[in-house]
């Protein structure tokens, strides 16, 4: 039998942290006059919740996490935290359902940005904070798992940095506690100069926190339905920076912060990662220059922006992405299922698993006509084990069939094939957008049926968690001694 005491334990601090969290839409709701006393309300409920969960698991405290409580422990966090998350969106002004008040906090700590609500601009900037909140913490949460829990858990290949090859982390900061530490300065860091970059270009301070919390954690929540559309202009290539500045391995702004500036430039996640958002970039600004011509510069503008918002699995837009041709919308849909770098706040499957999978194929092909070569795959010189190899082709063949089965159950609930095939992309690959039927102007699923709203729900959490971290809960063996 599993212990679930120093999970329950965990899990019950971090609800308390969460309900202390509240107090900040609370102080913003005082100041803009708004009903305040809602998240004062929920905060208290919340933090006495986790409380006594806490207490009542103090005393398994002291036990150190072993594999499965780990596995417990990563998965409780995002299904337990939306529930609480949820409370001020089903008592406050949205008056939502369970149903649109849990889907709203999962995207938000999943970071996947699709939105229940419709007219935003006019939400009390609580709930507009508490959404970006949401996000924020769900982009911090993310970064701390990958850089300490997978490679441990073993999930798609993750152990790969957990190898003495490539363990530049263990020379520059050899304990968990010093790594989540230096990974909060930097995040904190980071949303700081994206919230003054932003206010310094025009936005109002409300709308900068807003949207750098939204910005850095690549989540997509905006104050406005027309999303990032009102925010023309240079505002757009500085979320460019900060998109692509958060989806870049964290590690390495460790390493700078202790003086190793080569690592970034060296690492074969970053440069792929920028090359083909270049390559992705180029072809539907070529494509849409000579297809429909006009302003060169408005062209090249919203294509950069919403390219890297997808590729990065941010989810903002600033224009009607519905509007475009299949070849430019078929590129979009594709950057949004390869996502960013490992161990930042970025979705879907990751560079470096595309990588080793190039890499695999390469190796392969050349094995078919040199038969007696001795060939190995290698990822940045080091060598990929075959456990390593193997983690990450099942990876791909689970992702793709998660993504098949949601598109199915989605279709099943009434939605049409393109709704049903971006709703499951969104969802799996934490990005965003839905197009097709029953999505409003805005983006907003409101009018989704309740059983697409929770296969939503489902997608979200597996993607969010790499897949096989919930998947091996449901493994019978998994519970056994």
């Amino acid at each position: 039998m599993i212990d679930l005491r120093p999970v329950g334990y965990v899990i019950g601090l971090l609800v308390v942290a969460l309900g202390a969290m509240m107090l900040f839409p609370a102080i913003f709701d005082w100041f803009a006059g708004d009903d305040w006393t809602i998240f004062v309300q929920v905060s208290l409920l919340t933090m006495v919740t986790g409380g006594l969960v806490a207490i009542g698991c103090a005393n398994g405290r002291g036990q150190g996490l072993n594999l499965h409580q780990v596995f417990l422990l990563t998965v409780g966090v995002w299904v337990a935290l939306p529930m609480f998350g949820a409370l001020p969106f089903m008592i406050g002004e949205t008056h939502a359902t369970f149903t649109d008040s849990y889907f709203e906090a999962v995207s938000g700590v999943t970071t996947t940005g699709a939105t229940m609500f419709t007219g935003l601009d006019d939400l009390p900037v609580g709930i507009n904070l508490w959404r970006g909140i949401l996000h924020w913490l769900g982009g911090l949460g993310i970064v701390i798992v990958a850089m300490l829990f997978l490679p441990v858990m073993k999930v798609g290949g993750m152990q790969f940095f957990k190898t003495e090859g490539f363990d530049t982390l263990g020379k520059v900061m050899p304990r968990a506690l010093d790594i989540s530490s230096a990974l909060i300065q930097i995040y904190i860091w980071m949303t700081v100069a994206c919230g003054l970059v932003y206010n310094m270009l025009g936005m109002s301070g409300f709308d900068a926190l807003m949207h750098a919390l939204s910005t850095v954690s690549t989540g997509g929540f905006s104050s406005y339905d027309a999303s990032f559309g009102v925010f023309a202009g240079p505002l757009e290539y500085a979320a460019v920076v900060f998109m692509l500045a958060a989806t870049l391995p964290f590690i390495r702004y460790v390493q700078i912060l202790h003086g190793q500036y080569t690592p970034i430039w060296r690492d074969p996640q970053a440069r792929a990662y920028l090359r083909w958002n270049a390559y992705a970039i180029a072809a539907i600004t070529l494509y849409q220059t000579v297809r429909h011509g006009g302003d060169f510069s408005v062209t090249l503008r919203e294509t950069t922006f919403n390219v890297v918002s997808a590729f990065s699995g941010t989810g903002f837009t600033s224009t009607d992405l519905s509007a475009w041709d299949a070849f430019p919308f078929a590129i979009l849909i594709g950057v949004g299922l390869i996502g960013g770098c490992t161990a930042s706040t970025g979705c879907s499957v990751k560079v470096f698993r595309y990588i080793i999978l190039f890499e695999a194929i390469r190796v392969q092909i050349r094995r078919i006509y040199s038969p007696n070569a001795v060939l190995t795959v290698r990822y940045d010189g080091q060598l990929v084990k075959p456990d390593v190899l193997d983690s990450v082709i099942l990876f791909f063949a689970m992702f793709l069939l998660s993504f098949g089965v949601i598109a199915v159950l989605l279709s099943l609930t009434g939605l049409d094939v393109r709704a049903s095939i971006t709703a499951a992309w969104t969802s799996i690959a934490n990005v965003g957008p839905v197009f097709g039927s029953f999505v409003a102007p805005s983006g907003a699923l409101g009018a989704f049926p309740i059983s697409a709203k929770w296969v939503m729900i489902l997608g979200m959490l597996l993607g969010r968690l790499e897949l096989l971290t919930v998947f091996v809960l449901f493994m019978p063996r998994f519970w056994m001694r």
